[in-house]
This record gives structure tokens, C-alpha cells and sequence, in this order.
């Protein structure tokens, strides 16, 4: 059987009478005559198969439906009053959903600030966070299951199609094992170190930026020796400390402090080869949470 629609206008005549205990003063306080209440709050019982008032001519009392009625009476009618602010807030991207991908480089450093911050500033918008590669993240935006991203690339290799914005700019660094004799080395040289067997990522991971660190070797007459592929900064990072090899890393990396590995900058001679890397914030969905995050990242990096 099919529950009957009950007006929002009723309940508010219910509570109102509930409160008041008295048709005439309940009137008085809905701008309106004692006949039309009258007649509604009997129409509302009506419609509900129980009687919500025991009255009579010197008193008007709840009965116990209607007594388990008024709770939920009041909270709904507190619920309905908030939607619209609900709906402003909203649509001004001060309440929503905000599905963020990210590498885990901008985790090393900035992201856990700006979400600190844009938290604090925005504590109605419900966040939820994806550590995946550029690669795994611009198919995920495709499809409609992040609504931003931070992704990895080489200077001006952002992702093509989406509407973006460069957020981080750094070096790359070399990641060497504790005990290797270049680990000792203060100031390291690029001819120094182009021998030596690398820890890379696949080129899937991060196209552009493993053409850049190949086309650093090749300009020197070399081929990267690449002793081990692995995903994760992390990963190569921990592959690095197990001594079987360097590895090209932003710096930004240097944050992940892990035992047995240094991080040095290469200088002198051939340092500006050494290709940098940019991290790129981009977006399909132009929501108003969106939009929001997005000014408010714009407004750090200012």
C-alpha cells in the first residue's frame, strides 16, 4: 500500500500545535485563523489512520502517536529550513565531495600542507585521496572517478586536453647508497656518475620525463645502464639503499628520509643537463568543489 504524501505545511501546523497545546494560540502563531488549523490538523490525521490529539473543550493533549510524532516532526522541519543554505553552500563549493589523485612526490612536501589548509578553511568538503602515476590518473579522470589530480611530468609536458596548472617546480636529484664512494662526494660531477647502473621508473609512468634523463645520457655520448625498473618513489628509493643502484629523483624526495641513502645535487661541469621535473595539477570536472580547490592551490603558489 502506498504511504500518502504528506505536505511539509502540515507537519509545521502539527508542531505548531503540539507546542502550543491550544488551536488559538498555534493560529495566532501561523498567521492564520482557528477554523483552517482546525480543519488541517484533522485532514493531517486523516491521512495518517491515527489521531493525534485528544481534545477537548478545556484541553487539548498529544497522544502518544502523537507524542512519538513530534521529534521527527521538529527535526525534519529544522532540515527542510536548512536546504536552502545547504544548496548555497553547495553550489559556492563549500560542501561536496572532492576526490583528489596525487604522485607521491607532491605528498613528500606540499600536498599535506594544502590540504591541511584548504581543511581548515573549507571543513564542509569531504576529501578522499589516491596515490597513483600520472599514467593511472588521466584514465581515472576520463572516467569520472577523481575529480583532480597532481601529476609528474617534464617542464612543459603537462598533460594535453584538461584544463591544468604548473604548482611545483624542482630539480632532479641523485640518490646514491650510503656506502657508495660517491656518496662521499660533495660536489658531483655528471660525467661522474653516467657510468654507474640506475634505478628508473617505466617510461609508461612518466614519458617525458624518462625521454629527458635518456636524452641527458645520449647528449653525453652514454646509455643509461638500468640495473631496475620500479613504480613507487619509494620503491626506488628502497632499491637504492639495497646498493643496486642510483637513482634520478625530484627533489622533493630528499623529504623521504630513508637509512642507508643521501641525496646529492650534481654540479660544476654538466650540471645544466640535468633535466628538472614540474608537477602539474589538473581537472575534468568543473564543479564548484573543483573550482574552489583549484583558486585555492592557485592562492599558495601567489
Amino acid at each position: 500500500m502506498k504511504e500518502p504524501w504528506v505536505e511539509l505545511r502540515l507537519w509545521r501546523q502539527f508542531v505548531a500545535v503540539a507546542e502550543e497545546l491550544h488551536f488559538g494560540r498555534a493560529a495566532a502563531r501561523l498567521h492564520m485563523t482557528q477554523p483552517p488549523l482546525t480543519q488541517a490538523i484533522a485532514h493531517l490525521e486523516r491521512l495518517l489512520g491515527v489521531r493525534l490529539f485528544d481534545r477537548t473543550q478545556r484541553r487539548v493533549a498529544l497522544t502518544p502517536a502523537g507524542e512519538a510524532l513530534l521529534p521527527s516532526a521538529r527535526d525534519l522541519l529544522a532540515r527542510a529550513q536548512a536546504l536552502p543554505g545547504q544548496a548555497r553552500a553547495v553550489a559556492g563549493g563549500e560542501v561536496g565531495r572532492l576526490r583528489i589523485g596525487f604522485v607521491s612526490t607532491i605528498g613528500f612536501s606540499l600536498l599535506p600542507q594544502w590540504l591541511r589548509g584548504f581543511r581548515a578553511a573549507h571543513p564542509g568538503v569531504q576529501m578522499e585521496l589516491f596515490e597513483a602515476t600520472g599514467d593511472q590518473q588521466l584514465p581515472m579522470l576520463e572516467r569520472g572517478e577523481i575529480d583532480a589530480g597532481f601529476v609528474l611530468h617534464s617542464p612543459g609536458f603537462a598533460p594535453t586536453g584538461l584544463p591544468g596548472r604548473v604548482v611545483a617546480r624542482e630539480p632532479l636529484v641523485l640518490a646514491l647508497p650510503e656506502a657508495h664512494p660517491l656518496a662521499q662526494v660533495k660536489r658531483l660531477a655528471l660525467s661522474a656518475v653516467l657510468a654507474e647502473p640506475v634505478v628508473l621508473f617505466p617510461r609508461r609512468i612518466v614519458p617525458s620525463l624518462h625521454d629527458a634523463l635518456f636524452g641527458m645520457y645520449h647528449a653525453a655520448g652514454r646509455e643509461p645502464r638500468i640495473a631496475q625498473e620500479a613504480i613507487q618513489m619509494q620503491t626506488i628509493v628502497n632499491l637504492v639503499s639495497a646498493g643496486l643502484g642510483l637513482a634520478w629523483v625530484p627533489a622533493s624526495v630528499r623529504e623521504f628520509q630513508r637509512a642507508g641513502v643521501v641525496y646529492r645535487e650534481v654540479q660544476g661541469a654538466g650540471a645544466k643537463q640535468v633535466p628538472g621535473c614540474e608537477t602539474s595539477l589538473v581537472w575534468a570536472a568543473q564543479t564548484p568543489v573543483v573550482e574552489r580547490f583549484v583558486a585555492f592551490v592557485r592562492g599558495q603558489g601567489d
